[in-house]
């Protein structure tokens, strides 16, 4: 019998009241799972009412009590992490070892979470004037949103959510109807944790479910991971309808190799950045720009045997280096970014498309594919494949390889690989990237830093967790207060000055 999976409305499961389903398929054997209900305006609804009714007593409840939440919540997904990874594992389809990093770096925002007393401390100031203190205070939004992508079920919600309830607002996740399981179980754990009902809410749906999110009155603010065409759909509906909007959307990751660089580390770094997870990552290195032909050389006969002999297998295989991607449809939109390549004139040098796994698995398996000799009028150098293609792009010097970076629309993420300290702080003030990375593959900032690109990779003027998420999930309030004893100092029409 396939298994059904449901919302998770006010502490409790809640089966969809509406006949639409999505089919939720493993990618390792291309078959039918799970089948997802995907809800309507009005079952968003009833989450948005479950959550508006819970925020008054959690936004009172003291912020060391959510800490407490967060902390017992923290421990359960450390005795789970097993079990939250062969869910990835199941419906995603990358490895388990990289599914148990993603849910070790989202278990990182709940330990920065639990500091939460600290981080939502005020400012104060005695004697602003004669006899005027002024403080402030941060105070919680109510109902939240997070609409979440298929990458990265775990991490990218506990990017969001940790933050926010801990901040004292109640929350709604939207995760991809791709790999909906996920979510379910966090929220199974939250309840168990102690979190009271209707404070964290799932709604399982898809463009019908986010579009009631977006428009609906009592939802505050909303976060958003994924695309960038999307990214710019939510942002510009959801600030239509007065919310607070923070919108990741898609990149082009560039790795800046310069002639002086260890080519033995470089070729490791990039045969993780750009094939782990099978390339869907936003944080993914999809671009090696090489300074020098000499350079793209060395590198090219340094990658071309490691990513031939790529392990490209079932996620459950600990032998396993890659999986297979998501689902037939992005398979088939990843392969057709190869042909096109070839048509625009870029060597294919290891070709992937025709790989075949070996087992009786009939999946959506890719090998990895490397091209060489891209140029920037490319689309395949201009456009997010999010699939493992790696695209090597010579220049001529430093100058060259920063303007090429800086051109581009997209300004997620950046790395230099070199052993010059001149270059690399040239590079990192320079460059017009949000996320830098010095001998570092994939530059994702930890917990207790922010996360987040510039141009269009973001839209909205805050990033995720750390400082920025603290900020996003609450509005401050500033209080002036005068006790005169007794002093009258009559009416003052002027703007008030302190003297």
């Amino acid at each position: 019998m396939i298994k059904k999976i449901e919302h998770f409305i006010d502490g409790a499961l809640m089966p969809g009241a509406s006949d639409r389903e999505a089919i939720v398929f493993n990618p390792a054997t291309g078959t039918e799972s799970a089948r997802v209900s995907l809800a309507d305006a009005n079952e968003v609804n009833t989450a948005v009412v479950a959550a508006k009714t819970a925020f008054p007593a959690w936004s009172e409840t003291t912020p060391l009590n959510r800490a407490r939440v967060l902390f017992k919540f923290k421990e359960l997904v450390e005795a789970n992490r097993e079990n939250l990874a062969k869910m990835i594992t199941a419906e995603h389809g990358k490895v388990l070892n990289d599914a148990a990093g993603e849910v070790t770096r989202g278990l990182e925002v709940v330990e920065f979470a639990c500091g939460i007393p600290h981080l939502l401390k005020g400012e104060h100031s005695v004697n602003v004037g004669q006899g005027i203190d002024s403080w402030s205070e941060m105070q919680p939004l109510g109902v939240v949103a997070g609409i979440t992508p298929f990458n990265f079920p775990v991490m990218v919600p506990m990017w969001m959510f940790p933050i926010a309830i801990a901040c004292g607002n109640t929350f709604i996740l939207k995760p991809s109807e791709k790999d909906p399981s996920p979510a379910i179980f966090i929220a199974e754990l939250l309840k168990e944790a102690g979190l009271p009902d209707g404070v964290f809410n799932v709604v399982q749906g898809d463009k019908e479910a986010v579009d009631a999110l977006l428009c609906h009155n009592s939802i505050e603010a909303v976060s958003f991971v994924g695309s960038t065409p999307i990214a710019q759909y939510i942002y510009a509906n959801a600030s239509e309808n007065g919310k607070r909007v923070q919108a990741l959307g898609g990149a082009k990751n560039h790795m800046l190799i310069m002639p002086d660089a260890d080519m033995d580390q470089a070729a490791d770094a990039l045969m993780g950045a750009a094939y782990g997870s099978a390339g869907e990552r936003c944080m993914a290195i999809s671009v090696a720009v090489c300074v020098g032909n000499k350079t793209a050389d060395m590198l090219l006969k340094n990658l071309k045997p490691r990513v031939e002999t790529l392990k490209v297998k079932p996620g459950t295989d600990t032998e396993a280096e890659m999986g297979p991607l998501v689902s037939k449809q992005h398979l088939e939109k990843v392969k057709s970014y190869v042909d096109l390549g070839i048509k625009e004139g870029a060597t294919l040098v290891v070709d992937g498309r025709n790989f075949r796994h070996e087992g009786p698995e009939t999946g959506y398996f890719l090998g990895g594919c490397l091209f060489d000799k891209v140029t920037e009028s490319m689309r395949i150098y201009k456009e997010e494949i999010f699939g493992p293609v790696l695209c090597i792009v010579r220049v001529e010097n430093f100058n060259d390889g920063c303007r090429l970076i800086n051109n581009h629309e997209y300004g997620n993420g950046t790395t230099i690989f070199t052993r010059d300290g001149d270059s690399a702080r040239q590079f990192a003030h320079s460059i017009q990237v949000g996320m830098v990375g010095i001998n570092v593959p994939i530059p994702v900032p930890m917990a207790f830093h922010s996360f987040g690109g510039w141009k269009r990779s973001l839209f909205g003027p805050l990033h995720v967790h750390g400082p920025d998420g603290v900020r996003f999930n609450t509005r401050m309030k500033t209080m002036t207060a005068r006790w005169p004893a007794g002093i009258r100092q009559g009416s003052d029409f002027s703007m008030p000055t302190m003297k």
